[in-house]
């Protein structure tokens, strides 16, 4: 019944196409009417969940379809391909985004982990690298209608948004994708610092020595432990975050001469044969197909 609540919630309050906000910081609704192709994108820690419709992203090649049997878990930035292929008016997606805030994930995961009892198993071990899809189990189901019934007032949200919101954290770091959450918000996650330093420093050189460096790891145990995390080597990862953030700001209206210098190109021809490379057109292409 909850997650019946939970979608009549949504689709109340999505009068339109894309985001909306919801008032408490960090949570998001969205529709989409129309089918759109996978296209280049960058999820920042987040969990994405469908509550009507079909979902799709795509990294490192790997397919992610979900619904509302699975929500998508996200804890470390990722350069990604998404797209809503099956939505049409008849079959409309709707859905809720929640933004993973680091500081209180690493509290939750560092409590857990201190807190001296049995922390919960997740059968089939860490096959899933940089994206997980997780079975909405009832501890999330409630967590995420708790939060989302705060919108009816104003007061409400205030309050008690950030309890509600850490409420639902707590709720993924027990379920089904919570080992793997946990390690990327557990104390001493190099990986995840180096993520979060690449995310938000893609228009300065970065060299992989450096990554190694700040994570305390010699070039080759970071770059097999990287690759473990996110399934890419990390050229690869810089490479790939850098062309799907210009190919989303081209998209959103910055030139392309703009965007390459945005996420770090000194050369603008590089930066489109790399685009041409990855994308199968070259960066004007895109921005005309826009």
């Amino acid at each position: 019944m909850s997650k019946v609540q939970i979608k009549q919630l949504v689709q109340g309050r999505t009068d339109q196409d894309g985001l909306t906000e919801t008032g408490i910081k960090g949570v998001r609704l969205f529709r989409a009417t129309q089918a759109i192709p996978c296209v280049p994108a960058v999820y920042e820690p987040c969990v994405v969940a469908i509550v009507s419709g079909a979902k799709e992203a795509v990294l490192d090649g790997r397919r992610y379809v979900y619904d509302d049997g699975q929500y998508l878990c996200c804890p470390m930035s990722m350069p990604v391909k998404a797209g809503t292929p099956a939505a049409s008016v008849d079959n409309p997606l709707y859905g809720v985004m929640v933004s993973l805030d680091k500081r209180v994930m690493t509290e939750l995961a560092t409590e857990m982990e201190s807190a001296g009892g049995v922390l919960p198993v997740v059968t089939g071990g860490l096959r899933a690298q940089g994206i997980r899809l997780a079975r909405w189990d009832e501890g999330f189901t409630d967590a995420l209608l708790r939060l989302l019934q705060l919108g009816a007032s104003q007061t409400d949200t205030a309050v008690l948004g950030e309890t509600r919101l850490r409420e639902l954290y707590y709720a993924v770091l027990k379920g089904e994708a919570g080992i793997f959450a946990r390690q990327a918000f557990g104390a001493g996650n190099a990986i995840a610092r180096s993520i979060a330093h690449v995310s938000s420093h893609l228009d300065a050189p970065i060299s992989i020595d450096d990554m190694a460096a700040r994570a305390g790891m010699s070039r080759a145990a970071f770059h097999r432990k990287f690759k473990q995390a996110t399934t890419m080597a990390p050229i690869q990862f810089v490479k790939s975050m850098r062309l799907n953030n210009a190919a989303m700001k081209i998209a959103g209206g910055m030139t392309v001469n703009e965007a390459a210098v945005n996420v770090g190109y000194v050369s603008p021809s590089q930066f489109s044969r790399e685009f041409k490379r990855m994308y199968g057109q070259s960066p004007r292409q895109w921005s005309d197909a826009q």
